[in-house]
């Protein structure tokens, strides 16, 4: 497919989007006349020297749009920018709006733009489905000192209508853009009664505007994994540099790594707010995939605006963010051992007084009873059967449900955003084991969390290239570890004998609960004094404070949960943005300040009632600064470096108080992140869409703070001095008319301990243990379009990943032929899906089969993951 983003018109790609700087008030943007459909002025030359000759989609025959009368009641005018898809008989099958006006507007415009016709756009005198940009323009009519003409004795179109459509310009390459003067704006043509307008250009989505930014940033788009049964971890998991590695099924633990760095010293958010303190505690790869529309992930650079004290990067889930008009959507899912998935959501936009609201919920399920084979033990002996014996899962299942309800008013001009956004989680979770190890079974061991709270938002321009943003949160957990069980489970679920004590992962019984209240502020003000530069301000404390009871009557355990514990966390930034030479080069340089205050009040060993108050202020600064060079329309280079400190975490210092035990001693992490790389982009050939990009990079770590979990007590401690050096690489490619589609790419992950000292000192240049370093992903899809209906695809998804053997422990530890390891693993999975569109639904239905070829997979040494499992899917949107 052919996509015409008329990049030679836009605006700086950073112009205009969440989190990104502003214009200053009034810029307007660079405009281009256009003449309308079979114009003789229509420049048709070729796209480029030696290229196919490109010639975009023209109008024909136009629909007109209702003037909204609340617009015209107030004398409002403007464009509407809509991105189309023309397929190849000139037909308008999709119309998204872009640049939304409100009042009425973006309806009306929508609507008028799928009633109208095209000549379809053409390569080398073939016509092609293209994408285009288009204006739909509203403007009222003049009103003449003499009495004004009324529409029903005649005048323009634009008169009667109040609006008139606009068609785009020839594609242009963006390094010829500026130099070439627009064509002549030409009279009304007979055919249409259409007079030239102005095209409005604001450049490509912000999914592309991100990814040609000077920031360190794989963008994924969703759409597709809306429709497929993949959890948001496999999402994450077929990109490159990210490992996503599960205990189990679906609920089970999991750890994210990202270029080799893992777990807390990668940051999450959701729309900017901390995972945990938006409503989803149960950690990233358990979020519903349909309330997510794209993940920005960024390597090893944060930009300031998340005001995060992230060492190997961040994640940020982004919701769907619209405000326009009225839209619901849903999903469920179904799938092995009895596996549940719904989501839900819906928005609406009074836009006479821009009051909005949007809803969205979620319910997961599965009881993860999936066969696995174990060594079982015999209760009279005491030994383990040399043989495997394969049995089900019984104390595995997962249910988690949540929702939230948004309310505010948008797009006034006293706030772009005035957003109150509650929100309530809960989760519960059996477990089968204990963490990370499959050897003895569990029967009656369980937690959960309830996470209620609310964050409100403030967006508002203030004049003269200033953007205030204020984001307020708190949220409220409380969560439960019970193992009181008196029973000795074996792996058929039976409860074999009596336990001496109640209690099955550790000698004494748990019933404990705890509390935790979590603020955060964050401000943030832009300023853009040029078009060519622009400031960046931002201030984000957060406030955690935690406190735990044991619910049995056992003293002692009672007086080590008795205390408060709480972090103080701030950390602000401020960072200059620079773009030269037509937008080739970009360039932000920032600087970071953390601040960390930790207070603990707790027990001391050994004295009944006496307690003592420990604290600890940590001061840092970083900085860091983030370079792109662009050589031509389709290819550009990146080169990023920040010198970086992370603060432990709650859980860190703290523990959870039930698995992991507390660490005061731990401080903080700092590294030294590099990134270079290069992109090819290659989208309107006559062979297809071709897609690359390659990235080196390096992590040097002082501090390195790992979990220990190779001694009976689980905990946090520190590896003096780590680095992490390796490259990744993605590459696609798309056939002409999107008929088949081949995408895959590879990570080379070298994590090594460089230093002598502290614990592991005996292993200086050795792999870091328990880490996978060498994974590939790949991907084919095969589509067809207007299978059944004219606007319907049916397409089959290939899947395939590649992890290869890792070692649990030091490679110096021992006999190789007898180390502990993971074998290397090629799983598969395919979809089948198919999609009807008939404006405004679109509805789809997948089936999916995962681990087609039914391997053992394991991500943690003894634990296995499920076997083949089946899913199906369906979705609505409205």
């Amino acid at each position: 497919m052919l996509t015409f983003l008329l990049l030679g018109l836009q605006t700086p790609a950073h112009a205009q989007d969440e989190g990104m700087p502003e214009r200053a008030a009034g810029d307007r943007g660079p405009t281009a006349s256009a003449p309308v459909a079979g114009s003789p002025g229509l420049d048709r030359s070729p796209t480029g020297a030696g290229g196919p000759r490109i010639e975009p989609p023209q109008l024909l025959e136009r629909a007109e749009a209702e003037y909204p009368k609340a617009a015209r009641a107030a004398r409002r005018e403007g464009t509407v920018e809509l991105k189309l898809l023309i397929d190849a008989a000139g037909r308008v099958t999709e119309a998204e709006v872009t640049r939304p006006l409100g009042d009425g507007f973006d309806e009306a415009a929508r609507a008028a733009a799928l009633r109208s016709r095209f000549t379809p756009a053409r390569r080398d005198g073939t016509p092609i489905a293209a994408r285009i940009l288009y204006g739909y323009e509203f403007r009222l009519p003049e009103e003449p000192p003499a009495e004004p003409t009324s529409p029903a004795t005649g005048g323009s179109a634009v008169a009667a209508t109040g609006a008139a459509a606009t068609t785009p310009p020839p594609a242009k390459r963006s390094d010829q853009a500026n130099n070439a003067a627009p064509p002549p704006a030409k009279g009304p043509d007979p055919a249409n009664d259409a007079a030239p307008a102005e095209v409005t250009v604001r450049g490509a989505a912000m999914a592309e505007r991100l990814r040609q930014s000077a920031q360190a940033i794989t963008v994924i788009e969703t759409e597709e994994a809306q429709r497929r049964t993949a959890d948001m971890g496999e999402v994450l998991a077929r990109t490159q540099g990210v490992g996503v590695r599960k205990s189990a099924g679906l609920g089970s633990w999991a750890r994210f790594s990202l270029n080799g760095l893992t777990d807390e010293q990668i940051r999450f958010f959701v729309d900017g707010v901390p995972l945990d303190l938006a409503g989803y505690p149960f950690g990233v790869s358990n979020v519903p995939v349909n309330l997510v529309e794209r993940v920005e992930i960024y390597r090893g650079v944060v930009p300031v605006r998340f005001g995060a004290d992230a060492l190997g990067g961040a994640v940020n889930l982004v919701t769907n963010r619209d405000v326009r008009g009225t839209h619901g959507a849903a999903s469920y899912e179904v799938g092995s051992y009895d596996t549940h998935r719904l989501t839900l959501s819906a928005r609406h936009l009074h836009e006479p007084s821009g009051f909005f609201t949007r809803v969205s919920g979620f319910f997961d399920y599965a009881k993860n009873d999936y066969p696995v084979d174990v060594r079982v033990v015999d209760f009279k002996t005491g030994r383990k059967d040399s043989e495997f014996t394969r049995v089900r899962r019984f104390h595995d299942a997962y249910r988690a449900a949540g929702g939230s309800a948004e309310v505010g008013f948008v797009n006034r001009p006293w706030a772009r955003r005035l957003l109150l956004r509650a929100f309530v989680t809960d989760y519960d979770k059996e477990h089968q084991h204990k963490f990370g190890v499959m050897e003895t079974p569990y029967g009656e061991v369980t937690n959960g969390e309830t996470a209620p709270g609310a964050t409100l938002q403030y967006e508002q321009g203030l004049g003269r290239g200033v953007a205030l943003e204020a984001l307020v949160g708190y949220t409220y957990g409380r969560a439960t570890f019970l193992d009181v069980s008196e029973c000795n489970y074996d792996w058929f679920g039976r409860c074999r004998s009596k336990r001496p004590n109640p209690g099955e992962d550790e000698t004494s019984p748990r019933d404990r609960v705890f509390r935790e209240h979590s603020g955060l502020g964050r401000l943030s003000l832009r300023y853009r004094p040029h078009p060519e530069h622009a400031l960046q301000l931002s201030v984000s404390p957060t406030f955690i404070t935690r406190t735990a009871e044991e619910r049995r009557l056992d003293n002692d355990a009672r007086e080590q949960l008795r205390g408060a514990h709480s972090l103080f966390t701030w950390v602000h930034g401020v960072e200059h943005q620079l773009n030269l030479f037509d937008d080739r080069l970009e360039n932000s340089l920032f600087v970071k300040d953390y601040v960390q205050l930790l207070r603990m009040k707790g027990r001391l060993p050994g004295l009944h009632g006496f307690f003592e108050q420990r604290e600890r202020d940590t001061h840092r600064l970083g900085f860091g600064d983030g370079l792109r060079y662009r050589f031509a329309e389709w290819l550009y280079a990146k080169a990023s470096y920040e010198w970086t400190t992370r603060l432990p975490r709650p859980v860190e210092v703290f523990g959870d108080g039930a698995m992991i035990v507390a660490n005061l001693a731990l401080k903080p992490e700092t590294s030294h992140n590099g990134n270079v790389g290069f992109t090819i982009d290659a989208r309107d050939t006559a062979s297809g869409a071709w897609r690359l990009d390659a990235n080196g990079f390096v992590r040097a770590v002082e501090r390195l703070i790992v979990l220990n979990n190779r001694t009976d007590s689980i905990q946090y401690i520190h590896v003096s001095g780590a680095r992490s050096l390796g490259i990744e690489a993605a590459a696609g490619w798309t056939s002409p008319g999107e008929h088949l589609a081949l995408d895959g790419n590879i990570t080379y992950d070298d994590f090594r301990k460089t230093s002598d000292e502290g614990n592991f000192a005996g292993s200086k240049g050795q792999r870091m243990p328990n880490r996978p370093w060498l994974f590939a992903n790949g991907s084919a899809r095969v589509q067809l379009q207007e299978v059944v209906a004219p606007r319907d695809a049916i397409s089959l998804t290939w899947d395939t990943r590649y992890v290869h053997e890792f070692y649990l422990g030091f490679e110096n530890w021992g006999q190789l032929d007898s180390k502990a390891k993971v074998d290397s693993q090629l799983l598969h999975s395919l979809a089948l899906t198919y999609v009807a569109r008939d404006e405004p639904r679109t509805v789809s239905f997948t089936i999916e089969a995962h681990n087609l070829t039914n391997e053992r997979a394991s991500d943690f040494y003894g634990v296995q993951r499920p076997g083949r499992t089946l899913f199906s899917k369906a979705t609505l949107e409205m």
